[in-house]
Parts: structure tokens; sequence; C-alpha cells
């Protein structure tokens, strides 16, 4: 009995750990990320623009997505939509200024979408830049990692 005791303990505190690092496994390299946990691809002066896998795993299932209109103005630091979830309803927050020249609407119909596959499929807009220099203000995958431990042992 008491061995099976020490084994589980064993597994509980190897799951715990691996759980832990999950959530930060999954920041990608060629991307910048706000402080609000969005994400933004750049190719050439357009942006993809998502929320990353850590707050996608700290929302839960996502249920609903508002998008923008193409073709709306958005602003860095400035919300242009929402992200709702099982738990709570969060405001997404666009990383750069410029202009909505692509929505996701395959999102309108499977929200899911942002939480099974945050990097690929569940992007959320496109935007053409207006302000390249403001990508300096983003972090890098090692920063933004940094920053959600310290984020995650501050609660």
């Amino acid at each position: 009995m008491a061995c099976r005791q020490l084994w589980a303990s064993r597994a509980a505190s190897y799951l715990r750990i691996s759980l832990f690092h999950r959530s930060f496994s999954n920041v990608l390299k060629d991307l910048k990320y706000a402080d609000s946990h969005e994400w933004v691809k750049i190719d050439g002066n357009s942006a993809t623009v998502g929320i990353t896998d850590h707050a996608q795993d700290h929302l839960g299932d996502v249920v609903y997505v508002e998008l923008p209109e193409v073709g709306a103005a958005v602003t860095q630091g400035g919300g242009f939509g929402a992200v709702e979830s099982v738990k709570a309803t969060s405001d997404i927050n666009s990383p750069v200024s410029g202009t909505v020249v692509e929505v996701n609407e395959e999102l309108n119909s499977s929200p899911a979408l942002v939480n099974s596959s945050p990097y690929e499929n569940g992007w959320i807009i496109k935007v053409k830049l207006s302000d390249s220099g403001e990508l300096n203000k983003l972090m890098d995958s090692e920063q933004y990692t940094k920053f959600c431990e310290e984020e995650d042992a501050s609660h």
C-alpha cells in the first residue's frame, strides 16, 4: 500500500511539473508578443494577430469570438474585439496599429480554433501596418515566456 501511495504522489508531482511547463511550451520564436497576451506575425507590412496559447489556456473553452469589420482602424494597445469563454469574456487588444484587411470568418462557426490552434487556424485578424516601429515595443519569445512565468507566480 505504501508503495502505491508513493507512486501516486510521484505521478502527481510529475504531472504538475509537466502541466506547469505546458503553459509555456507553446511560445513561438518568430512572433512578437504584447503584455496583454496577443501575438503578431509580421510578413512585410502585413501583420497576423491572435491570442497566445498561454491566454487561451487561462480562458478555457472559447465559445464566441467578436470580430471587427474589415476596414476598421486598430491602434497598438487598443481593443478591437473580444473572446468569450465558459469562464469569462476578455477584450482582445491589437499589438500593432493599422487597418484590418481580413478577419478569420471561420471563428464564427468554430470559435474553439482559438483553443486548439492559437497560432495557426485560430488567428483573429490581419492588419496592414501603419507604423512598423511599434514592433520594437513588443516582446520576443524569451521575454514573453519570462513575463508569463512572473505573472503566474504572482497570482
